[in-house]
């Protein structure tokens, strides 16, 4: 798997307080009421958790649901926790949890809060591109809608000092496929192996030019862009 097959998405479904909608657990069709309440309920715990930040009292959630009996949500809760779809900490009155299990189970797929650091690139001769998040960094607020296209790189090397990206440095990648020329990207060359250069796409062959006057230029036939870097994040004094 490349670099950058790394794809997050929201899929939120809202389910509770519509009886009459078909439902599923990890798309299974159910037919029996009492599942297709207990999803409901778990969609409801997890709807308000996300916007209050604690979960409703069990008349609130018979109440969403239709239920007015509180013992016939205890139980369903109960059913839910055995499943592995919710935790509940019985010294606390509130204290109910959507599991992870849970959440795959209401088809969610969650935003991504941070980028993953994917390992060390080179901004001097290519190293072989790691591929497994090694560390993850917050997402800034200006890049949330693009979260599901980034990764982040740590660079070693001093090729690109006169774009002010230092060894040490952290780049923001954008994933794409294509570049403009003078775009500083991450790309992989005919050996697969990454590094980090301004981009030219010259008559017959591909240009990864340095910035640094003392190195020399990497010539491709072929190149492959893994992305854009569109950030720098540096953390320490040169």
């Amino acid at each position: 798997m490349l670099l950058t097959e790394r794809l997050f998405e929201v899929h939120k479904k809202s389910w509770y307080n519509k009886p009459n909608k078909t439902t599923n657990f990890r798309g299974k069709s159910m037919t029996k009421s009492s599942e297709t309440k207990q999803l409901s309920i778990l969609q409801y715990i997890y709807d308000q958790t996300q916007e209050h930040g604690y979960p409703p009292t069990v008349r609130e959630i018979g109440e969403a649901v239709g239920l007015s009996s509180t013992s016939t949500v205890h139980g369903h809760i109960a059913r839910l926790t055995k499943k592995g779809y919710l935790i509940k900490d019985p010294t606390k009155p509130r204290a109910l949890e959507v599991t992870d299990n849970g959440i795959d189970a209401l088809g969610i797929q969650l935003t991504p809060t941070k980028i993953p650091v994917l390992g060390t690139v080179t901004a001097g001769q290519p190293i072989l591109a790691v591929q497994e998040a090694v560390d993850y960094f917050p997402i800034p607020d200006e890049l949330e809608d693009e979260a599901s296209d980034l990764f982040m790189l740590t660079i070693r090397g001093e090729s690109m000092i006169n774009d002010a990206i230092l060894n040490g440095d952290k780049v923001i990648v954008k994933k794409q496929h294509s570049a403009d020329n003078g775009d500083i990207v991450i790309a992989m060359t005919e050996d697969n192996e990454a590094t980090c250069k301004r981009f030219y796409k010259e008559d017959n062959y591909y240009r990864l030019q340095p910035a640094n006057d003392t190195m020399a230029p990497i010539i491709l036939d072929t190149v492959t862009i893994l992305g854009k870097v569109i950030g720098v994040y540096r953390d320490h004094i040169q």
